[in-house]
């Protein structure tokens, strides 16, 4: 499995989300092969949109979109966990978009 977040560059707790995030996906029987995470706010003029999401399409940027679905189609990854929530279309696009079904924290 692959963990992403997406966290605001004012969470200095992002690390120890994603830690818990990967202990809950282990205690379900699942292993984390990687963890991605997109920063909001860290360059500048990035901070009036910290809490807001880079698309309304897949969350993150279009740049670290593909990223992650290349980093999932060559570590072959069963399933991508987002450690934020996502919408019905965002789960749709990024479920085609990455190769392999998109869940949340929340459906775990």
């Amino acid at each position: 499995m692959a963990l992403v977040g997406l966290f605001s560059a004012k969470d200095r707790e992002f690390e120890s989300k994603l830690n818990l995030l990967a202990s809950v996906v282990e205690a379900h029987g699942g292993q984390v092969v990687s963890r991605h995470v997109q920063r909001r706010g860290v360059s500048s003029g990035g901070a009036d949109k910290m809490g807001d999401p880079f698309s309304r399409r897949t969350l993150l940027s279009p740049g670290r979109a593909r990223e992650i679905a290349e980093a999932c189609r060559q570590r072959g990854v069963g399933v991508a966990v987002f450690a934020n929530p996502l919408t019905d279309h965002q789960r749709a696009v990024l479920t085609d978009m990455f190769g392999c079904p998109v869940l949340t924290g929340e459906d775990l």
